[in-house]
């Protein structure tokens, strides 16, 4: 799933590409995705594009008019492409979901695509992005300079949830899904199943700047790449650069380099991975309980 680096990247890449030029056309493929009718996407052509930015894990294309909002959900992607064919897409089984046509000779624009059989890819075309209820439910942003140690610990006070799941709880914190949220407590040397509540100050202070950290260098790792090369860069940078320690993903098929637990494992039997808030959790045995 894109998460605040990655869809931080794609809306650079909108600003780079996008902003100070009309929309010629808006072609839904797949209806299932447009989430709302007021006003329709057709209100966006004609438009020209403003700005482009980022609530959370939502993308958001302003123009002089309504704003496009993206939620790429789970398998939804976006696909920057010059020399669109004019003739609108014909709907079918493909990933296709919509396609976005910017004016002008080159026939640039994006288009939408979802890949799997589990269909989560929302698209708003909104006056407001406070319409969307999603952005109107978001937590503060961890790359906001608002968003303060202080301001941190103030949301894990009193909290008697396991630490992933408020990590990955959008309406606590925006931006960071299950693999950022693995990465951070891999870098923490913390258990996703620790509570909250009981985090000591010292705790909490640790895993603020390590969340900041891991954030701020994922981002400037995934700027200025083609869109196409995001989520290749967010796996190898998951894997650690040398000599940074080995990542959750790897730690659970492999002992990580960091971690005081080393028990050989079977060669023909795969780890398992155990489940917090029903998302896949890579954790390190080393980590503190």
């Amino acid at each position: 799933m894109p998460e605040l680096p990655e869809v931080e990247a794609l809306a650079g890449i909108l600003a780079d590409r996008a902003v100070g030029r009309e929309i010629a056309r808006v072609l839904p493929v797949a209806v299932s995705v447009l989430k709302t009718y007021d006003p329709p996407l057709t209100a966006l052509e004609g438009r020209t594009v403003t700005a482009a930015g980022r609530h959370g894990k939502f993308l958001d294309l302003a123009t002089d008019g309504p704003h496009l909002v993206v939620h790429l959900a789970r398998a939804g992607w976006l696909r920057w492409k010059d020399g669109l064919p004019e003739a609108p897409p014909r709907p079918g089984r493909g990933p296709l979901a919509l396609r976005l046509l910017l004016s002008g000779p080159e026939r640039s624009g994006f288009d939408l695509t979802e890949a799997g059989s589990r269909k989560g890819l929302a698209v708003y075309c909104v006056r407001d992005p406070g319409e969307v209820p999603g952005i109107a439910r978001l937590g503060p942003d961890p790359l906001d300079g608002a968003f303060t140690r202080e301001a941190f610990a103030g949301l894990l006070r009193g909290v008697r949830h396991r630490i992933k799941g408020v990590l990955r709880d959008q309406s606590v914190i925006a931006g960071i899904g299950n693999a950022y949220s693995d990465e951070i407590l891999h870098a923490a040397r913390m258990s996703p199943y620790r509570l909250a509540s009981d985090l000591t100050e010292e705790e909490i202070a640790v895993l603020y700047e390590v969340m900041g950290a891991t954030l701020r260098d994922a981002v400037e790792r995934s700027r200025g790449l083609a869109a196409g090369d995001l989520k290749t860069e967010k796996r190898s940078g998951m894997r650690g650069a040398p000599p940074a320690p080995a990542s959750p993903a790897r730690c659970a098929a492999t002992p990580s380099a960091r971690c005081p637990s080393r028990t050989p494992r079977s060669s023909t039997a795969p780890p398992a991975r155990p489940v917090a808030n029903r998302s896949p959790t890579a954790g390190c045995p080393g980590s503190s309980n």
